[in-house]
């Protein structure tokens, strides 16, 4: 029976229907299920037969999925309500007992903070193997130099372990974004109801412990119409991307002819219809490219999420589809990027041509001219012009001579020369973080400690 005397129209039937994306929750729904009916055993809604009964059909359920036997009917408007009409089909009116003391909105709730706390968990495990690949790349590169850029111009040179480690704190801090997210579904929002509680004494404490969850949440209105732990996975996910499109990003520019620093594989490019010539670096190219899609889906739900009034609203259906895609663009992306990696051959050779560019040391001139007493402002202007000299005489700045050196105490014109041999500059890097071998090899260590801790 139903309070509606016309049917549904078609158009209608196909706006409200969420069984073509949410199907994908049917692993979480059939494990709360199961916990669902164990508490309602526990209620005394169920006697042992009933429960034993009812995950047995379960378990079918679960099979027809998994196996893709499942047969989907055009009137199941979701997930929740296909499993449920599956577990009536094979056990009769008894499958009708399991909706007792719940409602779809505390239901659908539970299922999305289930498949974020998983999902959560597998980013971080593909965030370990990237991190894994790179540290083992700076061990391979920690005594090649490269230039170091900013606005895109060569500014110091760095050993490339070290660049390359610096996309690895990027990528802890991501790992750690993501154990808040999954710290965030720690509240059961399950045993809620529909907005305002249940008339049963369900067992939350039990139901939540059966699940994985920390504790009950507090406050019903508040469960039904939480999706604050999809929205931190889709943050965590649009700053993972944004990172994993810098390292694509520097990748493309790397690997153009202009810079020639590496070469992907071949397994990892692509080439072009027209030129034979051509090697592109598509995968680096798609990581940059995907980032605003996962940035774009967390607008999405912050979007549908604003003023919206408690508790539950049709507009949270659209929770679903941009949490998805985000999900899946994110975790090809981790996985294609440690892939691209491993692939990737720098060449050492253009690498120390680029890095040899002594205007690179403009900087480590001013320090040798402060530790002789000048202020940095004036050494800086000093080096300035010894930089404007050489340029304007096609020269490097070792290959000046002392009449050239305009500023430059006569005693400090030797050390400034000496400071240009080859290694000085990188080697003279002292400070804590910084690229020199001694603290590169401290970096090393620091970054396989904070491995083991995410292993932990």
């Amino acid at each position: 029976m139903s309070r509606f005397a016309e049917e549904q129209d078609p158009l209608f039937r196909r706006i409200n229907a969420s069984i073509s994306f949410d199907r994908r929750l049917a692993p979480f729904d059939i494990e709360q299920s199961r916990a669902h009916a164990r508490a309602l055993r526990r209620l005394g809604v169920l006697d042992e037969a009933e429960l034993a009964t009812l995950l047995e059909a379960l378990d079918s359920v679960a099979s027809e999925l998994a196996e893709e036997r499942f047969e989907f009917r055009d009137d199941d408007e979701d997930i929740h309500m296909a499993v449920e009409r599956r577990l009536t089909e094979i056990v009769g009116p008894l499958g009708g007992k399991i909706h007792t003391a719940r409602s779809r909105n505390d239901q659908v709730a539970t299922d999305l903070a289930l498949l974020v706390r998983a999902h959560s968990a597998r980013a971080i495990a593909l965030l370990e193997e990237l991190m894994e690949a790179l540290v083992g790349m700076a061990e391979a590169h920690r005594d090649w130099p490269i230039p170091a850029y900013t606005h895109l111009q060569r500014a110091q040179p760095v050993y490339l372990g070290h660049h390359l480690l610096a996309y690895f704190w990027m990528f802890l801090r991501d790992a750690r974004r993501f154990h808040q997210a999954a710290e965030a579904t720690a509240e059961m929002p399950a045993g809620s109801g529909a907005l305002a509680g249940l008339n049963w004494d369900l067992d939350r404490d039990g139901l939540a412990a059966d699940l994985g969850f920390a504790r009950p949440a507090t406050n019903s209105l508040d469960a039904v119409s939480n999706r604050d732990f999809a929205l931190d996975y889709l943050y965590a996910a649009s700053a993972c991307a944004m990172h994993l499109s810098r390292l694509g990003g520097e990748i493309v520019l790397w690997s153009s002819q202009e810079f020639g620093f590496c070469e992907p594989s071949d397994s990892f490019a692509s080439g072009s219809s027209i030129m034979p010539q051509k090697k592109n670096p598509d995968a680096a190219e798609l990581l940059r490219g995907k980032a605003p899609r996962v940035s774009a889906s967390l607008a999405s739900l912050l979007g549908t999420m604003h003023a919206l009034p408690l508790a539950y609203s049709k507009d949270m259906q659209e929770d679903k589809e941009p949490l998805f895609d985000a999900i899946d663009t994110l975790e090809v992306c981790l996985a294609a990027a440690t892939r691209m990696l491993s692939g990737l051959s720098f060449d050492r050779e253009r690498l120390a041509e680029a890095s040899a560019d002594e205007f690179l040391a403009a900087t480590d001139l001013a320090d040798v001219l402060v530790a002789d007493g000048v202020p940095f402002r004036e050494a800086h202007g000093i080096v300035a012009g010894l930089v404007r000299t050489a340029v304007g005489a096609g020269k490097q700045l070792s290959e000046l001579e002392d009449s050239e050196m305009d500023g430059v105490p006569e005693d400090a014109r030797g050390r400034l020369r000496d400071s240009l041999r080859e290694g000085g500059t990188l080697e003279a890097k002292i400070s804590a973080g910084g690229t020199s071998s001694a603290r590169l090899a401290e970096q090393l260590e620091a970054a396989r400690g904070a491995l083991s801790g995410i292993r932990g």
